[in-house]
């Protein structure tokens, strides 16, 4: 078995507005893939109003436990089910973190810029989590809390706010902007 975990990203554009189906069909494949050793879990990221293109990450523990779904014939069979509810997809595959910050094929940004964008994602949900359940879960002895914490966040963190996290800081993580830039623009629009 490889030593990381393996990421693949589908994007796929919902084809003659069936939104419906093509959610429908999306979730029974999530669930598919639940069944199959290795599984750790996935996710779908919508597009925003003026776009139709979801990604859909599927996790796996490593490359084999991904190619065996991939080749099983209930996924063929569910790909079958999908075709008219899509456009061609295209597909990404990375190993361990380097998933969420590929710029170009074989380019990643430095680590402490990887580290900032996921710090940037969670230190504000992990506020927010101490907010709301920090009083209740302050009196249950460090494991469990620990434990419970960690449960509710993780899935959260790597469906939903690393990407979203990773998106927005996309130029700056491509080295297409600085925040020297961001200084420069603020002080020209202040001018006086």
């Amino acid at each position: 078995m490889s030593a990381s975990p393996v990421t693949l990203m589908v994007a796929r554009r919902v084809a003659n507005s069936r939104y419906q189906d093509f959610n429908r069909w999306l979730n029974e494949g999530r669930e598919l893939a639940a069944d199959f050793p290795g599984y750790l879990g996935s996710g779908v990221l919508a597009p925003p109003k003026e776009d139709d293109e979801y990604q859909i990450i599927f996790r796996f523990d490593s490359q084999e436990t991904l190619s065996a779904w991939e080749h099983s014939a209930s996924r063929h069979a569910w790909l079958e089910r999908g075709k008219g509810l899509y456009d061609a997809p295209h597909e990404h595959r990375a190993t361990g973190l380097d998933a969420w910050f590929k710029v170009s094929p074989g380019a990643t940004p430095p680590r402490w810029k990887q580290a900032v964008a996921v710090w940037l994602a969670f230190f504000p949900i992990s506020l927010l989590f101490q907010w709301a359940f920090g009083s209740v879960l302050a009196e249950w002895p460090l494991i469990p809390r620990v434990l419970m914490s960690t449960m509710m966040l993780t899935p959260v963190m790597v469906f939903v706010f690393i990407p979203l996290s990773t998106r927005l800081l996309a130029p700056w993580l491509q080295g297409k902007w600085s925040p020297m830039d961001l200084f420069a623009r603020f002080r020209q629009q202040h001018r006086t």
